[in-house]
Parts: C-alpha cells; sequence; structure tokens
C-alpha cells in the first residue's frame, strides 16, 4: 500500500492552516493551536517545509512562518519531497534510496519507472489550493445523480434491512439535546 508518511501528513496541514491566512506571519504556538498538533511537531515540521522554500519565517517577537509561494503553485509533489525525499513506488526506480540489487536482471525494473513516472506526474498535478477547495477535487455531482431521502423506500431496500430494524437514518442525536449521552439529566 502506498502512503505518505505521518510527518507529510501533518506538513500538509501546517501549509493549509498558513494558505488560509493567506500571507499572515503565524507563531508556531498559534499553528500548533490551529492544528491541533503539539508545538515540537509544528516546529520539526516547519524546518523541513521552511529548508526546501515552501515556508518563509520571520524571528523576533512578532515571528512566525507564512507560506513561501501561493498554495496553487505549491504541489503535492513537493510538500511530498520535502518531507520524505524523492518519490519511489519501490527500490526498482531510478532514484531510489536503497536500489535494487536485481535490478539488472529482473523484467520489471524498466516498468516500474513508468508508473512512478505516472503517480509523481498526477501528484504534480495537484495543488495545496486543490486540497483546500473540495469542489475542485470533487466537483459537484448533478442533482439528478443524488439520491432524495424523501423518495427512499425502505421496504426495496438490498440486504437485511427489514424496517423494523431500521431506525431513522437521518437523524442524528445531539449531544446537547436531552437524550445525548452527555445531557446533565441522564
Amino acid at each position: 500500500m502506498l502512503k505518505l508518511n505521518r510527518m507529510t501528513d501533518y506538513g500538509i496541514v501546517v501549509l493549509g492552516a498558513l494558505a488560509q491566512r493567506q500571507g499572515e506571519i503565524v507563531p508556531t504556538a498559534s499553528l500548533a493551536e490551529l492544528t491541533g498538533l503539539k508545538q515540537p511537531t509544528v516546529a520539526k515540521v516547519a524546518k523541513l517545509l521552511l529548508a526546501t522554500g515552501l515556508l518563509e519565517t520571520q524571528r523576533g517577537a512578532a515571528g512566525g512562518y507564512r507560506l513561501g509561494a501561493p498554495a496553487s503553485s505549491i504541489s503535492l509533489v513537493q510538500i511530498i519531497e520535502s518531507i520524505e525525499g524523492p518519490i519511489a513506488v519501490n527500490d526498482c526506480v531510478d532514484g531510489a534510496q536503497d536500489p535494487c540489487a536485481i535490478s539488472s536482471g529482473c523484467f520489471m525494473s524498466g516498468n516500474w519507472n513508468k508508473v512512478n513516472a505516472t503517480l509523481r506526474a498526477a501528484l504534480q498535478q495537484m495543488s495545496l489550493a486543490d486540497l483546500l477547495d473540495p469542489a475542485q477535487l470533487f466537483p459537484a455531482m448533478p442533482n439528478s445523480a443524488m439520491p432524495n431521502p424523501a423518495t427512499l423506500n425502505i421496504d426495496n431496500m438490498p440486504g437485511d434491512t427489514a424496517p423494523e430494524k431500521i431506525t431513522n437514518i437521518f437523524s442524528v442525536e445531539r449531544e446537547d439535546e436531552p437524550n445525548g449521552c452527555n445531557h446533565p439529566d441522564n
């Protein structure tokens, strides 16, 4: 499974918080509060992002961080590689940290470079701004494709969902209402 490491995920969160502040200098403590991360984690991530130019810093009493470029020009490739190093789906691709020991006799080695290049190109096309605006990632579905809850017929639902087993699936029990588990009367 391809998976970003936790620090990369934190880096995206920090960059996203700064993108929403549109050029403001934001202190590390404020970034920690905004993101829910611990201050040492924010500082560590910021140091990695600063080294690659994705962040700028200002020192002093009014110091902190801001984006080094507009969110629309920061690609996911830049973010990932600033924290994890070059993107490599496995050890067989050019630029892998630990080159494959059998690549000279393997019929698959050249094919992995194509897979890696395709993945990298897809991540290059995605920007930080795209992540901040889900409408760009997932264009709105036409209304005709969205189910209308008022017209759902629970008698015709697939599987073992007899009407007596289904509670009102469209209601949400709120914690501040009398039936909620955090209400003082319970």
